[in-house]
């Protein structure tokens, strides 16, 4: 199997070799609907592994704890999502802190906007949340933010990157000053190039949190492009949509083979890693990412600490 974005054809064993320790460790990312659809997450997961859920508006908040009680009693560490904009208040804030630590164990988050146009209260953006001290407050050893190497339009309606620049310093400030372990994780790529050179950029303006590069697990092309589209993954959308005329590639199915080894071969080039760890979207369904990874003889990560 191939994947259909490359240009190398059949996948040579030195990438093989290079994709391994790259995503060891990986993180993995599911909601409560398509978490109920996953028989046993143990048979499916290497011990350890971080599994983020996405909590999407209009999810109820007892779904989202009820999955994460799920995870966590299976023995995975359990980072939920707090979408600033469809929280009401502090109020609500701190009872979902409440819900996921004393239900389910959680002590990590991940803090983003959420992408809804209007708030639905009184937060707009993920710093606010880190204001109120509650995370910090419940002893939450972790909390993750999101990244935009493509940038973000909500965000920066103009087309520029100055308020996520500006957000991201904000947030370096943020981790330097208190006890928690950060990291930034991105929207998903399907090109290692521009992400590379947006962490270098990054670097440049000081802020060096661990990043970790989201990646689109195996799926058919319409339904990376369906995602892309919602995401507003603008740059990669082209990349699907060229791919999309090419009706002799369009039968094959996506992997994230030469992305990953493109993601590698720049680290040893380079002989250092950009990128901390994997995250994986599994826009394809959970089986179908955690089986390709099991493929490429991912051990057991020792931790999901990184």
């Amino acid at each position: 199997m191939i994947g259909f974005l490359g240009r190398r054809g059949k996948q040579s064993a030195a990438d093989k070799a290079a994709i391994e320790p790259l995503i060891e460790g990986f993180s993995i990312e599911v909601m409560p609907r398509t978490a109920a659809k996953v028989d046993d997450f143990k048979a499916l997961l290497p011990a350890g592994t971080r599994v983020y859920i996405a909590h999407i508006e209009g999810t109820p908040i007892e779904d989202m704890v009820a999955a994460a009680r799920r995870l966590s009693e299976d023995g995975f560490p359990v980072m939920p999502h707090f979408p600033a904009r469809i929280i009401k208040d502090r109020a609500t804030l701190e009872d979902w802190i409440a819900r996921y630590q004393g239900e389910a164990g959680v002590d990590q988050a991940l803090l983003l906007a959420g992408g809804v146009a209007a708030p639905v209260g009184a937060f707009h953006s993920s710093m606010q949340l880190m204001e109120t001290g509650l995370f910090d407050k419940a002893g939450f050893s972790r909390l993750h933010v999101a990244g935009h190497p493509e940038g973000n339009k909500d965000i920066d309606p103009d087309g520029s990157t100055g308020n996520v620049d500006a957000a991201l310093r904000w947030k370096q400030d943020f981790a330097e000053r208190t006890d928690a372990e950060m990291a930034i994780v991105t929207q998903f790529a399907f090109q290692a190039e521009p992400v590379l050179a947006w962490i270098e950029r990054l670097r440049g303006f000081g802020v060096d949190l661990p990043v970790h590069v989201g990646i689109a697990g195996p799926a058919k092309l319409q339904t990376l492009i369906k995602f892309a589209i919602a995401c507003g993954v603008g740059s990669s959308l082209k990349v699907l949509q060229r791919r999309a005329m090419d009706v002799s590639k369009l039968v094959l199915p996506y992997e994230p083979t030469d992305v990953l080894a493109d993601f590698a071969n720049a680290s040893r080039r380079d002989g250092a890693s950009a990128v901390a760890q994997i995250h994986f979207f599994p826009l394809g369904g959970i089986g179908a990412c955690a089986n390709w990874a099991a493929r490429h003889s991912v051990a057991a990560p020792a931790s999901a600490a990184v």
